[in-house]
């Protein structure tokens, strides 16, 4: 049995890290699937995952080969249970859509030639440019049940609880992609019918006819109208049809869910992957979230799962991905772990010119931060290169193959086509080797967080159904992009992450705030937000919360009506806002606790005057304020309404004064270095440590202002990452602190992995320690320290035998 509980995955009641590669059996000889496997299980990895592309079992409509009887690669079962041969699980993602670079998303040609209807037009009638198909068309449903039909006679039986090895099922795949990335709302006439009778549960009829001013009955003009707004209405079909399109999303998945269960799929997750990541960074990535969390949070048994291709991990983007793993645990349902289906692991050399190529730490990072936040399942994405086939009958596309690659798959994979391995496999097969080593203790973890969490509203990212002509609606999208992203991640959450603020993310929108379980909020906000999430912000305020907020103070609601329920409750009264232009240099001035400063440039803020608090910023030559600290019944609010400056110390400042402290410390001047601390319920914890920056770094760390490690120094290595174990029992002997990483753990011996140029494990334990050259023994007390005699970078590998 396969279960998700206590935001952990259980296999047998036991809780399993899962670290995984995707190998696409359909794109090897089958005569070299072995030495894949050998090669994802030699980089530590125990599981498996594969599409299973429609568009090649059925190319011809009935006609099936899911045994390989046209092609070997085809046998799919043959793979999977050689893969179980090879003590292997297996995540199995059979569509309908799965991408992979497959033409038409891996949907067959003969399901766009036999419904044509299901094919979308979007604004203005135009058809939609991407490959995709409306999910909840007749047409396609019936001939995707009929596929789930025959895919699922070869996974059903295969399933763990039935004796197999496949713990978990893919519906679909990226579901909303192919209309976010092209700006293109799948509106088919059957779409906008469903629409309107959905926006008749929604609203009475008086609302309706207010919201949309033409008649929903006659549907050729109506279909125009939505297709083509007018102004007058289009920020409410911007809310509406976004709201509209996570239902159908939902649906969609609980159809193919449906389909699933009818054809013997019963007692594994079924997995949703969240698109978003773009040109390296993860700023879009929440309007995945946005688009599917309906989808996952309907019903218990859904496992969402990242998919972000975030190149280097620098000081640039690091907080992408910490963001993004606490924005998918904010709207997760309490029992839903967090995991990565799609988890970058080559070198990023897509277009093979050797340029752009990925730093090899990249991959390394990744990992210890997914792990570190409490992601179970890693999927290695891809870990395998191979060939794309020419398809039976010629397309006349110029390549004929599965593929729009070209012949060869895969080539900036950590194995590539041939079978030969790149510059990322190493550090991804040491990290994954550093989970696995203590897989039982991160499989229970749990992030340890400082008292402040990050503030997430999805309606912020719901933008993905704009319509191009509309300047209403582009205002309203500019603003929520202005703020959402560039300020809230790039100023405020580096800052934090910086600062040695280990903190989680809260959903404002839908779930009350609690100052007593979130004693301080930190809140990317812009010019909009709804109403009912300024109210619960100000009530959660007089409770007694905390409020850090960077960006804009709202003054319209989400359809660009004047709402001002938070400003009016923190007495401040607009002014104005101010832009720099290129000959208008806008700069800033601190006064209050937040001075002396220097004054700083900066692009916007936005004025008010305040009737009660102390003013922290000033537009220097105006005198309008735009930084406030306000008390609010039992709380505080402190606003930054302007663009301000990466000021780690400010930002520490303001955190304290809400009563969040970063219990993390180190005292290197330079910063770089991301640092966070997990825990089990029995004390075990690692810290986790990451030195952002191409120099090494000498540090010391503290803990809620006491030493850790207890005041050694502690070395950082250039584009290093490490993962030390504190307070961690194996077996009759228990880890006090290690300043190296544990490489394996056996009955009779403990592998460390140095990092040191003198490293030190203090251990507690009644059994002898074997003598060794390698090492000294020093008592001190009832802690015997193990002192190693080589330096880390001669040789990195210390066993300590009892």
């Amino acid at each position: 049995m396969v279960e998700l509980k206590d935001k952990q995955l259980l296999i047998d009641g036991e809780p399993r890290l899962i670290m995984c590669g995707e190998i696409h059996y359909f794109r090897l000889r089958r005569d070299e699937w072995q030495d894949r496997i050998d090669k994802l299980k030699a980089a530590g990895c125990n599981a498996v995952a594969s599409y299973v592309p429609w568009l090649c079992h059925e190319p011809v409509a009935g006609q099936f080969d899911l045994d390989g009887h046209t092609r070997p690669e085809l046998d799919l079962a043959g793979f999977i249970d050689l893969c179980r041969d090879n003590d292997l699980l297996f995540l199995v993602r059979p569509g309908p859509f799965i991408m992979a670079e497959i033409k038409n998303e891996g949907v067959p040609f003969w399901v766009y030639e036999q419904h044509p209807e299901a094919m979308p037009v979007s604004w203005d009638g135009e058809p939609v440019p991407t490959r995709t198909l409306d999910y909840l068309a007749p047409g396609f449903l019936a001939a995707a049940r009929n596929w789930y039909r025959a895919v699922m006679g070869v996974i059903a039986p295969r399933l763990q609880p039935v004796g197999g090895n496949i713990i978990a099922v893919q519906l679909d795949n990226e579901i909303g992609m192919l209309s976010w990335v092209a700006n293109r709302s799948d509106l088919t006439d059957q779409l906008l019918d469903d629409f309107v009778a959905w926006l008749r549960q929604r609203y009475d009829q008086p609302s309706l006819q207010a919201r949309y001013p033409f008649d929903l009955d006659e549907v050729n003009s109506r279909n125009v109208a939505l297709r083509s707004p007018r102004e007058e209405y289009a920020p409410a079909l911007l809310r509406d049809l976004g709201h509209y399109m996570r239902h159908r999303f939902a649906r969609y998945v609980a159809t193919l869910r449906g389909y699933a269960e009818e054809f013997g799929v019963t007692g594994v997750p079924f997995v949703i992957n969240i698109h978003g990541t773009a040109d390296s960074r993860g700023l879009p990535f929440p309007l995945g979230i946005s688009q599917l969390y309906e989808s996952y949070t309907q019903a218990a048994d859904y496992l969402a799962g990242s998919d972000h291709y975030l190149g280097d991990l620098d000081a640039n983007s690091f907080q992408d991905l910490y963001l993004i793993n606490a924005l998918m645990d904010a709207v997760n349902l309490p029992n839903q772990p967090l995991s990565s289906v799609e988890f970058e692991a080559g070198s990023g050399d897509y277009g093979e010119t050797y340029g752009g190529r990925y730093d090899p730490s990249a991959v390394d990072f990744k990992i210890r931060m997914c792990v570190a936040q409490g992601n179970r399942l890693l999927n290695y994405y891809l870990f395998c290169g191979g060939t794309n086939y020419r398809l039976p009958e010629a397309l006349h596309d110029g390549n004929d193959r599965i593929a729009f690659t070209g012949e060869r798959h895969g080539f900036a994979a950590p194995v590539n086509p041939e079978g030969e391995l790149n510059y990322t496999y190493a550090p991804l097969a040491r990290a994954t080797r550093a989970m696995m080593a203590v897989a039982d203790r991160l499989a229970v973890a749990r992030e340890e967080h400082d008292r402040v969490a990050f503030g997430f509203i999805p309606d912020y990212y719901m933008t993905e159904s704009r319509y191009p002509s509309s300047a209403a609606m582009q205002e309203i999208v500019g603003n929520l992009e202005a703020n959402r992203g560039p300020g809230a991640w790039e100023i405020m959450a580096r800052a934090m992450l910086l600062a040695g603020y280990r903190f989680g993310a809260v959903d404002i929108q839908s779930r009350d705030l609690d100052p007593q379980i979130t004693p301080a909020i930190a809140l990317g906000s812009a010019r909009y937000m709804d109403g009912a999430i300024q109210q619960r912000l100000v009530d959660y305020l007089t409770a007694g919360g905390g409020l850090l907020l960077y960006g804009e103070l709202p003054r319209f609601d989400m359809e660009a009506r004047p709402c001002t329920i938070l400003s009016d409750a923190l007495g401040l009264t607009p002014v104005g806002s101010r832009q720099a232009s290129p000959h208008y240099f806008l700069s800033l001035v601190a006064e209050g606790w937040a001075a002396p400063r220097p004054e700083v440039r900066t692009h916007y803020a936005q004025g008010f005057v305040a009737s009660r608090g102390e003013v922290l910023l000033r537009v220097y030559d105006t005198g309008e304020a735009c930084g406030f600290d306000i008390p609010l019944g039992s709380g505080r609010a402190i606003l930054l309404t302007t663009a301000y400056r990466c000021d780690i110390a400010l930002f520490r400042s303001a955190l304290e004064r809400l009563g969040a402290t970063a219990a993390l410390r180190h005292d290197s001047p330079h910063y770089g270095i991301f640092m966070t601390s997990t825990a089990s319920e029995d004390g075990a914890r690692f810290l986790h440590l990451l030195n952002l920056d191409g120099f090494a770094k000498t540090i010391h760390l503290t803990e809620h202002g006491q030493p850790l490690l207890d005041g050694r120094a502690l070395t950082l290595e250039s584009r290093a990452g490490i993962m030390l174990p504190l307070n961690l029992r194996c077996g009759d002997t228990r880890i006090v602190y290690s300043t190296a990483e544990i490489a394996e753990i056996g009955s009779d011996a403990i592998s460390f992995r140095l990092t040191q140029p003198e490293d030190v494990i203090a251990i507690e334990t009644d059994r002898r320690i074997v003598p060794s050259a390698e090492y000294r023994v020093e008592q001190r007390g009832t802690t015997t320290l193990i002192v190693s005699n080589k330096p880390a970078c001669l040789d990195d590998r210390l066993v300590i035998s009892f």
